[in-house]
């Protein structure tokens, strides 16, 4: 994995690299794919395995790791493995600091206003309101914001000026 450099040019995708790096499980399961390449099943004997489905959906979301089908040994089924795609690091953006202090505070916050506010925000998504400017606009809170908070979220991101549900397979 030589030279791989992750190029940030939204900075709202610091958000996955900040929660990874920032929580011990996901540091280490980033550290572990950096090695070799890893099947799930792999993963959960060297770490909680309450842990690695959701870890490995937010290094997805970050486009931390890539994903093939290991070949099976005969009478075995296929099984996805994993490994870390990036080794380097380089920010391409600029921003207020209002928005980076956003960023920053939905990426390492462990703030119970802010599960309110991701709760509100999957409600008016079952209620329809996708828009991220509209959702902003009714949490009186920076498009930035809404667009970390699907960043944040395993299950939700964002596409075009909207946020999606995303599908809970793996």
């Amino acid at each position: 994995m030589p030279g791989h450099i992750r190029i940030v040019n939204d900075p709202v995708e610091l958000v996955p690299l900040l929660m990874t790096f920032n929580d011990p499980v996901y540091k280490q399961v980033y550290e572990l794919l950096s090695k070799s390449w890893l099947t799930e099943e792999e993963l959960t004997a060297q770490i909680d395995p309450d842990s690695i489905p959701v870890c490995l959906q937010v290094l997805k979301k970050g486009n931390l790791v890539e994903e093939q089908w290991r070949m099976p040994k005969r009478g075995e089924k296929p099984r996805k493995e994993y490994r870390a795609t990036y080794n380097k690091f380089r920010a391409n953006f600029q921003c207020n600091l209002q928005d980076l202090s956003d960023i920053l505070y939905i990426s390492l916050s462990k703030d119970e206003n802010l599960r309110t506010m991701v709760e509100q925000v999957e409600e008016a998504l079952d209620g329809g309101t996708t828009s991220i400017n509209d959702l902003s606009r009714k949490y009186g809170v920076s498009p930035v914001f809404i667009k970390g908070l699907a960043k944040r979220i395993p299950h939700l991101d964002v596409k075009g000026q909207g946020l999606v549900r995303l599908d809970s397979g793996r």
